[in-house]
């Protein structure tokens, strides 16, 4: 399954060097224009974990592994009139593409998280693509808890601090990506 993911995600994984677990865990990753557009005014406005995050999107790079893309048909532009106002544009615009091209996204914001259950949009965030890095054999659980710990000290608010507490009641389909639809993932 294509996993298309919101700043949430990308900034948790950013923001401790590990962009490229994310890589082996997904192969590839779709973001939208306005998520990129997001990242890059992070960036200006002074977060550097963001630097070099350009060189790894097509069509910036050849070898790039992030894919971004944009709305494209009719019926994902008018799904941007139909969700809930408090989202970011770059929260819309993922969930519209998820929901039309039948994606998995990834998000840790309640908001997208909620709306996106309610569409029937399958969702995971930073705890799920760790507990299925853990599952796939990508990491051990300590190493898997440091980089929590990490994205907590950064100022990712968890609901867990042991991701043990999360490993036996995550699925991960054969698609590729992880799949948690939970609140807690």
């Amino acid at each position: 399954m294509i996993a298309i993911a919101n700043t949430t995600v990308i900034s948790n994984f950013a923001a401790i060097g590990q962009l490229a677990i994310l890589r082996r865990l997904l192969g590839s990753l779709a973001i939208s224009m306005e998520v990129y557009s997001e990242v890059m005014t992070g960036l200006e406005e002074g977060y550097s974990f963001y630097r070099g995050l350009h060189e790894q999107c097509l069509p910036f790079s050849d070898q790039g592994w992030i894919r971004i893309i944009s709305l494209q048909t009719d019926e994902e532009i008018r799904m941007l009139e139909h969700l809930p106002a408090g989202l970011h544009r770059g929260e819309a615009a993922s969930m519209a593409l998820a929901l039309h091209r039948g994606w998995l996204f990834l998000t840790d914001d309640r908001a997208a998280r909620n709306a996106s259950q309610r569409l029937g949009i399958p969702i995971c965030g930073s705890l799920g693509c760790l507990v299925a890095c853990v599952e796939r054999g990508l990491a051990d659980a300590d190493q898997a808890n440091e980089w929590l710990r990490q994205m907590i000290e950064q100022g990712f608010r968890s609901p867990v601090r042991d991701l043990r507490e999360l490993a036996a009641g995550s699925s991960v389909p054969d698609g590729g990506a992880p799949h948690r639809s939970g609140p807690s993932a």
